[in-house]
């Protein structure tokens, strides 16, 4: 599932980067497919309505089996988010609003995650692989009192000119950048 949705989720992003959509940061148009059908509503007439429907709902379901159009709910926009924290990507309205069922902003400034596989290079820096495949390496000198294990908890967060810091099972923080 999430190769099947992160492939066309990535592919849109660099489409829209390529079409200079990326610079503006505005509303973005629905797409033609789904203008379509909602344009059905406005037919008066029951059959000729339910002829647009059916025509509408057959061509967007052709669009999402050929993959011209990925349908995603909330959950997976959430689960895409937290698997592109802390990769550079151009700003652009790909994943809504950033807000929840609640109305009020979601928190895409830290993640929390558990530790999948974790070692030390020669030099002493951590590399931490996290449960979504996520990979992190530490940028600065500072050592951790207790070695990062599979299994533990890291909670990633941003901090100042586009670094990261990394709590491993509630250690102070080290500095990583993402790699993948």
């Amino acid at each position: 599932m999430t190769q099947r949705f992160l492939i066309p989720v990535a592919t849109l992003a660099a489409m829209l980067v390529a079409s200079g959509a990326a610079a503006k940061e505005e509303k973005q148009a629905r797409p033609e497919l789904f203008r379509k059908l909602v344009d059905c509503r406005q037919i008066a007439e029951a059959s000729a309505r339910l002829a647009c429907y059916d025509t509408q709902v057959a061509a967007l379901d052709a669009a999402e089996t050929r993959q011209d159009v990925v349908v995603v709910d909330r959950e997976g926009v959430k689960k895409a988010q937290r698997s592109l924290f802390g990769l550079t990507l151009p700003r652009i309205a790909l994943f809504g609003n950033d807000k929840d069922d609640d109305g009020e902003k979601e928190d895409s400034s830290r993640i929390d995650a558990t530790i999948k596989s974790a070692f030390q290079s020669r030099d002493g820096r951590w590399t931490i692989i996290i449960d979504d495949g996520a990979k992190w390496v530490q940028t600065d000198e500072r050592a951790l009192r207790s070695p990062a294990k599979p299994g533990q908890t890291v909670k990633i967060r941003r901090a100042a000119m586009g670094t990261f810091f990394a709590n491993v099972d509630g250690q102070i923080a080290i500095r990583v950048r993402r790699e993948n």
